[in-house]
């Protein structure tokens, strides 16, 4: 797969692969924004682990992807704080709004807030983001 191609889905909608570059391009750690038909969209390596993510903040616009990835306070017992969800959490950086990094959602609101998450493929070393 090279540059730009089109695929159906099982609902029936065309996803296009867009590159984004190889796997020596996006170290873990490393973040790259895309424009892709007018969206951007960011493309996180996480431990290995890749994730595209629309980069605007549904509060108030913010390039949601310029915030760092981190985990996060857990329900836990009055007194108790219990940290988890190392390295899944995406927190914005004007107001600390914060979003799983695999669905989109939000831990403040995940019914009700969320951002576009995108499928990632690597292939031949390449990666790839479907829209």
């Amino acid at each position: 797969m090279r540059g730009t191609r089109s695929s159906s889905t099982e609902a029936g909608l065309t996803e296009s692969a867009h590159r984004v570059g190889s796997l020596a391009d996006l170290p873990p750690g490393s973040r790259k924004i895309l424009k892709i038909s007018g969206r951007e969209i960011g493309v996180l390596n996480v431990d290995g682990r890749l994730y595209a993510i629309r980069n605007v903040c549904p509060h108030h616009g913010a390039p949601l992807c310029q915030g760092r990835v981190e985990g996060t306070l857990l329900p836990s017992a009055p007194g108790e704080h219990v940290y988890g969800l190392d390295g899944k959490v995406l927190r914005c950086p004007w107001h600390g709004y914060e979003f799983e990094l695999e669905t989109g959602r939000s831990l403040f609101d995940p019914e009700g807030m969320r951002v576009k998450t995108y499928r990632v493929i690597v292939e031949d070393d390449e990666i790839f983001v479907l829209v």
